[in-house]
């Protein structure tokens, strides 16, 4: 019988989860955390072992070492039972992953490691790597037998992002994977899906009667979305000036964000009829021209500035990163979903470095009320209403109407209806991979992309590529580090008569 963890979920079936990459920083500071948090809330199974894999030879007593001083760093679980639990069932292999004896050494320790924590057989392989590794890793794999599920035994295989660099790589790294995995064994992840917010998009959307008859072209006017960052490429130069912006954080976190406010009610919650509506959102997103695309996508760079009060040198002057780069280190563009729900209505897109505020959030701005009965008051004093989905760092929404002042006269402004997660419920420290970690091992991919979406999600930014690539090396704006952007992203929504909501005061804690 299986038990239940924190709040009735069921604990994960036992299993080994190897980590390829797991002496990196992505399984340091966001994975064993996860991990961690898991365990404290009951979800992980007892029988649960650990290999890692990565080029360092660092043996068992380094990756055990590894795991702790992550756990520690980052304040997950509670107390050092949880650390001695981890180090007693992990283990390490030192290897090229492009090197077949490594896979014969992991078929060897799964065998080890089966019998002695008795894991039934299952595997979940998780590719911390970098993108170039993911083909190469899975190939092998499946050369050396390990991704045979036979017996009810299940093998898994997470993916991070980014997957394929453009529509034709995307293209042909799904096949690659395909030849050796079945769809149903590729978890293709992306974090942000594993915060509370964005989960809760579904469930305010789809859970309250009066929301989906208002959620329309009839009643909505258009919808921003930010993803607002404070830092900058820091450390990892040689590798943000090959993939910029738009093909860091577009076709996977922010679609992600716009496929959810857009798709249409899933016949139930399952992984298939979620996935495949949000898979027709991006279908139906209109195909930049070459024209449309210089006009309606906005790109920038940072430049020297002030950050969180301290000072930040230019893109340029970063640690690996060529003087003359033309790699945009912000985003900003207008899309048009070609269906019978949204025909009309823009979506405005946003993401940068180096910006004023660690923000993330969509705004849903509702048409204006007919102004007969304000005919009197200026278009531009009349509040604006509109419901702002707050992501990060603060989880809750926010409802802006408008209200009369106080007074002999009417005057109108506006107020916000807040609710913010941290006040109305108990919320236990998170890295947003805890809920997707453990989707994998109890099998739901609802929350994961299947290879149709990534390719959709592509074929939308592809267009914007082939664009700059005929541009060439074209001069960028500069933006100010600590700012909201180039002035032009600016002038993207005030040429319609809109205007972002600036990313250095909205928050829940700011007063929005």
């Amino acid at each position: 019988m299986t038990a239940a963890g924190r709040d009735g979920a069921q604990t994960a079936p036992a299993c080994v989860l190897v980590i390829f990459g797991a002496t990196g920083d992505l399984t340091r500071r966001l994975l064993v955390p996860a991990l961690r948090n898991l365990r404290r809330d009951g979800l992980l199974a007892e029988n649960l072992a650990l290999i890692g894999l990565a080029s360092r030879d660092i043996g068992d007593a380094g990756f055990r070492k590894h795991l702790r001083d992550g756990m520690e760093q980052f304040k997950a679980g509670k107390g050092d039972a949880d650390i001695a639990w981890f180090t007693q069932r992990a283990y390490y292999l030192g290897g090229k992953f492009e090197d077949p004896g490594i896979y014969k050494a992991l078929a060897g320790k799964l065998a080890e490691v089966e019998a002695a924590h008795h894991t039934a057989g299952n595997v979940l392989f998780y590719l911390a790597t970098p993108p170039s590794e993911f083909a190469v890793i899975v190939e092998q794999l499946g050369k050396a037998g390990l991704t045979r599920e036979t017996d009810g035994h299940w093998r898994r295989v997470i993916i991070e992002k980014p997957f394929g660099h453009d529509l034709p790589s995307a293209v042909a790294l799904n096949k690659e994977i395909l030849k050796t995995l079945d769809e149903g064994q590729i978890y293709r992840i992306d974090h942000y899906l594993g915060k509370e917010t964005v989960q809760n998009i579904m469930v305010f959307r789809f859970a309250n009667g009066f929301v989906e008859p208002l959620w329309n072209r009839d009643h909505i006017d258009n919808v921003r979305i930010t993803v607002a960052e404070t830092v900058g490429v820091e450390q990892r130069g040689r590798f943000y000036d090959q993939t910029g912006a738009l093909r860091d954080m577009v076709p996977n976190h922010l679609f992600q964000l716009l496929t959810l406010i857009a798709m249409e009610p899933p016949s139930c919650f399952g992984a298939d009829a979620l996935r495949s509506e949000k898979s027709k959102v991006l279908d139906a997103v209109h195909r930049l021209s070459a024209e449309e695309a210089r006009r309606n996508v906005v790109r920038g760079q940072y430049g020297a500035g002030i950050v969180d009060n301290k000072q930040v040198v230019p893109y340029r002057e970063a640690p690996d990163v060529p003087r003359q780069s033309t790699t945009e280190t912000y985003i900003a563009m207008k899309l048009a979903i070609d269906n019978w729900r949204w025909a009309g209505v823009p979506f405005y897109l946003r993401t940068g470095k180096a910006l004023a505020r660690r923000r993330s959030y969509i705004t849903v701005q509702f048409k204006q009320a007919p102004l007969a009965l304000f005919r009197d008051t200026p278009v531009e004093r009349l509040p604006p209403n509109d419901l702002t989905l707050h992501i990060q760092p603060d989880e809750g929404v926010t409802l802006r109407f408008g209200v009369k002042i106080p007074g002999p006269t009417v005057n109108i402004d506006g107020v916000d209806l807040k609710f913010n997660y941290q006040d109305a419920f108990e919320i236990m420290p998170s890295t947003g991979y805890e809920t997707l970690v453990y989707d994998c091992m109890t099998g739901d991919a609802a929350l994961f992309q299947r290879a149709d979406s990534i390719e959709a999600g592509w074929r939308v930014v592809q267009p914007v590529l082939d664009a700059w690539k005929e541009e060439g090396r074209a001069e960028l704006p500069i933006y100010p580090a600590g700012s909201s952007g180039p002035e032009e992203a600016n002038q993207l929504l005030s040429r319609d008569g809109r205007r972002w909501r600036a990313i250095s005061t909205d928050g829940l804690s700011a007063g929005g």
